[in-house]
Parts: structure tokens; sequence; C-alpha cells
């Protein structure tokens, strides 16, 4: 009995060494993975077909993201009457006079500056910028709707953008003799603010899923039809902000970006003379969500439940039922990484099961 195991060596030597040999001699196709499903002889369950890459607009695509957002503004306006003078009838609004030409009046020059003819009447005060800064300031508030559209590349972004602000206007109060000159309202309450303008930016620093990017907008904008264009002078605007992002999963991120605004307008009289530059910074509180296109399509199969990235055939595919707002893990999906037993009242008991 001892013996057999060397005997069968012995025997079966020969044919051992002949089956070898044929395997050594299959083609290298044979050991290799298949190009397609036509090519497998045998079930694919036992041997894998090669998976076709991701297409080259696909891997384009996923580097684009889009952002919405909303949130609460600031904005002061004000501006220098430098090369004017403020003519202040008893119970009567501001009006404007250029240089010392008391007769020629404007009012509105926030949004139009209308001539007017001036009167001066008894009680009245008149002050001139010759002697004393003169102005008026106002705060509003505004109510964006951002939308964003930037690629990544690295650490860096680049994209564009449009906003849509509700602006509701403040009362303009004078920055120099508040006990003579009376403030104001517009003959509006309210505009809206449509800006539209290019974007830059990058992270400067992580932690764990939290980033923090420091981006610029920078472009125009249009005050609505309130706003006499034909004497306005508009520049472009620039924005700085910090924002702070958290990645809920690979493509979706939620982020908190307090921002200042920079910009102005100059308004000149119909028949020439000095401009009025009107200032009108914001500050500015945005919070929205960001959402990148996915490399893979979504599992085309409609029982499939699969929470990772998983192959159908030749083709690679991502979780239909994986949610975006879930951070997903490379080797197994994590819908419910946290098992039964060590949930609620579970967690109190020696053996939950």
């Amino acid at each position: 009995m001892r013996h057999k195991p060397v005997f069968f060596l012995r025997r079966y030597t020969p044919i051992l060494a002949l089956v070898v040999l044929c395997l050594a001699c299959l083609p290298e196709s044979a050991w290799a993975q298949y190009e397609s499903e036509s090519d497998a002889s045998i079930p694919l369950e036992n041997f894998y077909i090669k998976r076709q890459g991701i297409s080259g607009f696909r891997r384009i695509l996923s580097k684009v993201t889009f952002g919405l957002s909303t949130g609460y503004g600031n904005t002061t306006f004000k501006h220098d009457l430098k090369g004017y003078g403020i003519l202040q009838n008893p119970d009567s609004v501001p009006k404007l006079f250029p240089g010392n030409t008391v007769g020629t009046g404007y009012s509105k020059w926030v949004n139009k500056i209308t001539p007017t003819g001036n009167t001066v009447q008894a009680g009245a005060f008149l002050a001139n910028s010759d002697t004393t800064k003169l102005g008026f300031k106002g705060k509003s508030f505004n109510i964006p709707i951002k939308a964003t559209i930037h690629v990544e590349f690295d650490r860096y972004r680049i994209g564009a953008g449009y906003s849509f602000e509700y602006t509701h206007m403040g009362t303009f109060k004078p920055t120099n003799y508040g006990d003579r000159i009376s403030a104001f309202n517009t003959d509006f309450s309210s505009f809206f603010l449509k800006k539209y303008f290019g974007m830059i930016g990058g992270t400067v620093y992580r932690y764990n899923e939290y980033l923090l990017v420091i981006d610029a907008n920078i472009g125009g904008y249009s005050m609505g039809k309130n706003f006499d264009k034909s004497v306005m002078q508009k520049g472009v605007y620039l924005n700085i902000g910090a924002a702070v992002e958290r990645e809920m999963s690979e493509y979706f991120r939620v982020f908190v970006r307090p921002s200042y605004e920079i910009k102005s307008y100059k308004i000149t009289p119909p028949e020439g003379g000095q401009s009025i530059t009107n200032k009108f910074n914001a500050f500015y509180v945005n919070v929205g969500v960001t959402y990148r296109f996915p490399e893979l399509r979504r599992c085309f199969l409609k029982t499939c439940k699969a929470q990772m990235n998983h192959a159908h055939g030749n083709r690679e595919y991502r979780s239909r039922v994986h949610p975006i707002y879930k951070k997903q893990n490379p080797h197994y999906g994590e819908n419910h990484p946290n098992l039964i037993k060590y949930k609620g009242k579970n967690k109190r008991k020696l053996s939950p099961y």
C-alpha cells in the first residue's frame, strides 16, 4: 500500500509530460482575454472579455462641472459729487448743480440724471464740493441666482457663468451735512441685475473631503430698464471669493462661498460736463451645489442592484442604485456601510442575531 503513489507516478509520467507539452504548444490567444463576445467560444463566466475603454468624448465630458447657487448680498451704493454742488430747498429733495451755476439743476443722478431748473427758496441750504466733499450713500440687498460651468485640470479650474439678481434699493443719505441735507429715495424700489462673467481659480487646501477654493469672476453686467444706458459708462466688475466645498461623492459637491465684488459706472449729463461716478460694491454669501459628468455610463440593466462600478460583457458601467450624494468606495458600494447589528437598539445587544 505504501508503494502505490510511487508506482502511479512511474506509470503515468509519460502521459503527464505529454499533457504539459500540449498545453505549452497552445497559441497565446488561448490564455489572453477575448477582445469581443463574438470571439468567445466558451462560457463567459469562466473567462473574461477585455473591457472597452472610455471613449474620448466621454473622458472630456467628465472634466465639465456645472454649478448652481443662491444666497444673499449686501450692496453699498456710493457716489462722489466732485465738481457739483447741492441745493436743499425746504420740504424738497436735494438737487445738484454744476460748479457755481445754481440755476442749472439735476435730479435722478443715480440712474438717469434728468435736467431740471433750480429755484433758490427762502431758507435753502447750499453746499459746494469746492469746499466740502459731497455725496450720498445707500444700502441695498440682493438675492442672486447663479449658474456656472467650468473645467477642472488637476487642482485648477476655468469656466464661465451667469447671475440673475433681485436688487432692492435703500434710502440714500448724505455723507456730509446730514442735519441740513435730506435723504432721498430713487423713483424705483428694485431692479434686476444681470451679470455674465469668466471665472478662474484653484484648490489651495484639502482636508479629507473638504476643499478650500480661491477663485475670481470677471465680466460685465446689465442693470435693467430703470437705468438710462445712453448716459452710462460701465466697466468690468471683479468678484473675488473663497469657497469651502464638501465632496458628497465623486460627482457631487455642496459649497458655501463668501465673496466681495467691486464695480462702478459713470453717468454724464446729456449736454456734457463732469461725470458722476457711482460705486456699488457688494458682499455676497452663496450656497449651492456642483455636479460633474461621470466617466462611466449608467447601468442599462434595470434589475441590476450592484452598488459599485461593474461590467456587463465587455463594457463597464456605474451603479444605477448608488445615490450621487454618497461617496463610493472603489472596491465596494456604500449604500449601507454600517451593518444592521451596529444600528439602533442592536448596538446594545450582545447577540443582535
